[in-house]
């Protein structure tokens, strides 16, 4: 083994066209990443929670604030778990778990709509 340097392309082209690879890289993974973000959280309840502690606070600045500090602590979180799962578990298996969770969530989320629309009666025996 030696200490040298590994070589680099000789021809220029190859050169920029490998950068080109990894800037186009960067720039498509940072566009999807907002976009996907940004319209998960229109109308979502934390959204509308900024909202309403804006208007009650009259502080907007303080509530962008804060509201901006919170997506990013727990975006940080779901991406540290991201990359500690793609070590561990093949994105095959890791992509079929987080469609089961979806669908579980969804399933869960249902119930509880259905049995606060519709409460069982009392006097039922539910073993």
């Amino acid at each position: 083994m030696s200490d040298a340097p590994p070589e680099l392309p000789s021809d220029p082209d190859s050169r920029q066209s490998t950068s080109a690879t990894k800037a186009g890289t960067w720039g498509a993974a940072f566009l999807t990443t907002f976009t996907t973000v940004f319209l998960a959280e229109l109308g979502d309840k934390t959204q509308l929670a900024a909202l309403l502690l804006s208007a009650q606070s009259g502080r907007p600045g303080l509530v962008f604030l804060g509201a901006s500090l919170a997506l990013i602590c727990s975006s940080l979180v779901g991406v540290l778990l991201g990359r500690w799962l793609s070590r561990v578990l093949p994105p095959q298996q890791l992509e079929r778990i987080a469609g089961i969770l979806m669908v579980a969530l969804g399933l869960w989320l249902g119930r509880q709509s259905v049995l606060n629309l519709a409460p069982l009666p009392s006097d039922l025996p539910l073993g």
